[in-house]
């Protein structure tokens, strides 16, 4: 009977088991996760869970006895040691198993600060899974101070929950402006603007130097010599794909397990899908860090082990929830050189990236219907001229016709 085994019960692992089920596929099918929960939504970890607002039941993306009844294997709380290609094996908290295909969505681990400058102190938190955010939740208490070190998404997103609970909230970011890594400067304006208004302080071109305490934080020096007493640190300044594993395997790893556009890696019998895979987009290698992305591919991976060899077609998109505010994303920013605006009023606009006069992402806050008709142009290949999108005069939907 043939044994597909998945490594990583994230979003991609349990997107591509349920598939293969979909699918008709009768074989055996073993998902190993690290975590002792079944598979479970991240985003809302930072934000509503935090709040207390979704239970963690409701983040099961399905009921635990889905598993058994679908005869799928979920081994819990399971650490793969080895992979052995050769031999078609996987090492699982000492016990082998034999696979006829092998799925590597490993994920990816939050970037942690140095010891040097007191990261392994008591109070620094990251914010991943469920353990680390049942680890910080506790701090949440009105009136404390906290340091978020790191102006990208998941810094600001920490942001918004630690002063809408009404704690005191200073924000850190070594480059230039927030979010530079990732967006214009029109939606950097945007979000800066917006946690200002809430009480966030924001500190751009400073850095952390280090952080004090004796066994547990409570102060911190930043590199423009400010000092600040807090209470606890929460730590976003990105992650690292989990590719040790398929590096120790003999698996080729370029910014992610390298796959091809059907999800194959270059061993036979070896797929991956997730945040730790690199695949071929527009000519380049890419990785996205993404929920439609983990799905989507760990789904087109389920289609070509059952032999469809179906090409993965990213369609990019991402979101992000602070206050009151929905941020949406279509596409991908890379290489644009200006940017248009449509400003809805309310506080709902969007950015739309241009390369050229060819449209290659829109950011949109609270609006949605600007962000469905960007995504639709996109994917569909279309470029409405500038000059078009920013005229309030005329109509979102009128851009569709092209």
């Amino acid at each position: 009977m043939t044994h597909v085994v998945v490594i990583g019960a994230g979003q991609a692992g349990a997107a591509c088991v349920a598939k293969l089920r979909a699918l008709g596929f009768e074989g055996q099918i073993t998902l190993v996760g690290a975590e002792n929960v079944p598979p479970y939504q991240r985003p809302p970890l930072s934000k509503k869970y935090l709040l207390g607002e979704m239970t963690l039941e409701r983040l099961y993306l399905r009921p635990e006895s889905y598993y058994a009844e679908q005869n799928i294997d979920l081994r819990l709380g399971t650490q793969v040691s080895a992979i052995d290609t050769q031999a078609q094996t996987v090492t699982a908290d000492a016990e082998v198993l034999t696979y006829d295909h092998l799925v590597l969505s490993t994920g990816a681990a939050p970037n942690r600060l140095p010891a040097a400058i007191g990261g392994d102190i008591d109070g620094v938190y990251v914010v991943r899974d469920l353990k680390d955010v049942d680890a910080m939740a506790p701090e949440f208490v009105e009136g404390r101070r906290v340091l978020i070190v790191g102006g990208g998404y998941i810094g600001l997103e920490a942001a918004a929950v630690a002063a809408s609970r009404g704690l005191s909230v200073t924000l850190v970011e070594m480059s230039d402006r927030i979010l530079q890594r990732v967006a214009a400067p029109e939606t950097s304006d945007f979000f800066r603007d917006l946690h200002r208004s809430r009480g966030v302080e924001i500190l751009e071109s400073v850095g952390l130097k280090r952080l004090s305490g004796e066994g547990r934080v409570t102060g911190a020096e930043l590199t423009d010599g400010t000092t600040l007493d807090v209470d606890f640190v929460i730590v976003g300044v990105g992650v690292t794909p989990n590719v040790g594993l398929a590096k120790a395997a003999g698996l080729t790893v370029d910014n992610g397990i390298k796959t091809d556009a059907f999800g194959r890696t270059d061993v036979a019998g070896v797929w991956s899908a997730g945040d730790c895979a690199s695949f071929p987009y527009k000519g380049e290698l890419i990785r996205l860090e993404s929920v439609p992305n983990a799905i989507d591919q760990a789904e087109v991976v389920a289609e070509n082990i059952l032999g469809a060899e179906k090409s993965y077609v990213a369609k990019p998109w991402f979101w992000s929830d602070q206050y009151d505010v929905k941020l949406q994303i279509a596409g991908l920013n890379t290489g644009f050189d200006h940017v248009v605006t449509r400003d809805n009023g309310d506080g709902a606009k969007s950015f739309w990236y241009y390369q050229g006069e060819t449209l290659l992402a829109v950011d949109a806050m609270n609006s949605a219907r600007d962000y469905m008709v960007g995504k639709r142009l996109i994917e569909g290949g279309k470029s409405p001229s500038a000059e078009m999108v920013a005229d309030m005069a005329v109509e979102i939907k009128d851009l569709m016709r092209l």
